[in-house]
């Protein structure tokens, strides 16, 4: 009996390390491709520059949608630096998703708006409108007053009353660097088959703000908040990178995304059932192009800069973590027959495995190899050579990748210019492996639990908000 426990312990060890072995080289190749995409990128920095951007007559408008909730303290300040952007064509439309506190007023009485009318019929359905106000100084500025419906229905109001034929979709507590909607854009110009652009989000805290605006970078002095910088960027440029590289990107982030409206109304907005929303919008955008065998990109941007405030406490912290798992699986769950179809190119044949097998699957499997392994060596089942040989893989070639990440931030943008916080960045790509790794795939096979219960709320968010520094 002991000799087949431990040959099924040994099984399920190779099956860990090979799936280990296969992670980490899928993100190694990631790195790879993501250095000379960016090194190419920076070359070109699109044939046309910012400044004939911004003189071109041919420029797209852009309609900027910026959802609030109880934002009563920040909204005037949000959509002063929303005005501010260095753009030829574009208009900021607040939309008020049934706040219980007096967003709207602080907005009407900072912006002398006045109520306007409410079309009769709208492009896409949503929860009642309560009031349109506009400014009579402002031509650029529309709040919309709607009963509460969460972000997605909120962002559907707002792509309804946007007159321009790209929409802007952001979080009210994030900042937008003064030129991030012109290097956004330079996907619509160059080729009018872009249906989506996303920018990188990049962490606030820590930084100095002024008017709305970083005006210094910093690393942030909270653990939790340091050690996200080093996850963002790992998400972002190697993976995002190279998944844009063969029109097979499945995710823009909510806090910041270009989409052409008309493909937007066509599809017939967010949804409104899912936590990712985000997500899901750009996988249906993915699926109804290729079964019209019509001709797309969504496309991923890597120096166009959106600033968000992270998490600082455990607490919202690991919700955030089961909420986004959550979402991934939501998401695959409406698409399953996306999945490995070559239908759908390198969407269907290469992101929906890599997503199912790695971010939905992978918490799983990280898990248990975890806890079989030390099981096993403490029993002494299995030699502890062997968790040392597993130890190295899962760890070493997890800190590897990460310390990847933070040389493309390094040799692609330096926006930590200093060597001690680049030093920062390095260590916290070795230390975060030991602890707050498996603290995340704890979370996140949480949010696996939680979505076979049925879980669907997004569960409370607190945030301190930007204040001037």
């Amino acid at each position: 009996m002991r000799a087949r426990v431990i040959d099924g312990i040994l099984v399920f060890e190779a099956v860990v390390l090979v799936y280990f072995l296969l992670l980490n080289a899928v993100y190694l190749l990631f790195s790879v491709v993501a250095f000379f995409r960016l090194r190419t990128h920076r070359r070109r920095s699109g044939p046309l520059g910012l400044d004939a951007i911004v003189r071109s007559s041919a420029t797209p408008g852009i309609s900027i949608i910026a959802p609030a909730h109880n934002e009563e303290a920040t909204v005037v300040e949000s959509v002063r630096s929303l005005l501010q952007l260095n753009y030829p064509l574009f208009e900021v439309v607040l939309v008020n998703d049934g706040s219980k506190d007096n967003t709207v007023q602080a907005a009407i009485d900072a912006f002398g708006l006045i109520a306007a009318p409410i079309p009769a019929t709208l492009a896409l359905g949503s929860q009642p409108i309560r009031g349109v106000y506009r400014s009579p100084a402002l031509a650029d500025l529309v709040v919309v007053d709607k009963a509460n419906g969460g972000k997605a229905d909120a962002l559907n109001a707002g792509i309804s009353f946007a007159r321009y034929p790209i929409v802007c979709a952001i979080d009210a507590d994030s900042l937008l660097e003064p030129h991030a909607l012109t290097r956004a854009v330079v996907p619509f110009v160059e080729d009018p088959t872009t249906v989506a652009v996303g920018g990188i989000i990049r962490i606030a805290n820590g930084c100095s703000i002024d008017g709305g605006q970083v005006t210094r970078v910093r690393l942030p002095r909270n653990p939790l908040a340091l050690v996200q910088v080093v996850e963002y960027l790992r998400a972002f440029l190697p993976g995002r990178m190279t998944q844009s590289a063969y029109n097979g990107l499945l995710i823009i982030s909510g806090a910041f995304g270009l989409f052409q409206r008309k493909a937007m109304i066509d599809a017939g907005g967010l949804r409104t059932d899912t936590i990712g929303e985000d997500m899901e919008i750009v996988v249906r955008l993915h699926k109804i192009f290729r079964q019209r065998r019509e001709k797309y990109r969504i496309v991923f941007q890597p120096d166009p800069v959106c600033w968000t405030e992270v998490p600082e406490s455990l607490g919202v912290l690991g919700r955030q973590r089961n909420r986004w798992q959550r979402g991934t699986l939501q998401v695959l769950g409406f698409h399953t027959g996306m999945i490995g179809n070559p239908r759908y190119g390198g969407v269907g044949l290469l992101s929906f495995p890599y997503y199912l097998l790695f971010e939905a699957l992978g918490p799983v499997v990280e898990l248990a190899g975890y806890v079989v392994t030390a099981l096993a060596v403490g029993f002494g089942l299995i030699d502890w050579r062997y968790a040392q040989l597993m130890f190295l893989v899962a760890i070493v070639f997890g800190a590897l990748n990460s310390v990847a990440a933070v040389l493309l931030e390094e040799i692609a943008f330096r926006r930590y210019p200093r060597l001690q916080d680049l030093l920062m960045l390095t260590a916290v790509a070795v230390l975060e492996n030991f602890g707050y790794r498996q603290l995340t795939t704890y979370w996140r096979v949480k949010g696996i639990v939680d979505f076979m219960r049925g879980k669907r709320t997004w569960g409370t968010m607190t945030r301190k908000g930007f204040k001037n520094t």
